[in-house]
């Protein structure tokens, strides 16, 4: 995940400087899309890893929320 972080700030800041291709514009859009995709992985995974500590002492597992529709 940091080589897509660095590949995305090299062609942000290569955009401030002139210009990015078609093709630099591409890579730019589909790295991001992965990463953000890489990321909700992962915090999805922390999330379902959580557990609440109640008051009276007791430890649940954080529930996912059904989906509407």
């Amino acid at each position: 995940m940091d080589e897509l972080r660095i590949r995305i700030n090299e062609l942000c800041n290569k955009e401030k400087v002139e210009p990015l291709t078609k093709e630099e514009k591409e890579e730019q859009k589909q790295l991001r899309e992965e990463y953000i995709k890489k990321f909700r992985a992962g915090f999805r995974q922390q999330l379902d890893n959580t557990k609440i500590k109640n008051p009276d002492g007791t430890v649940t597992q954080l529930k996912r929320k059904k989906k509407n529709g």
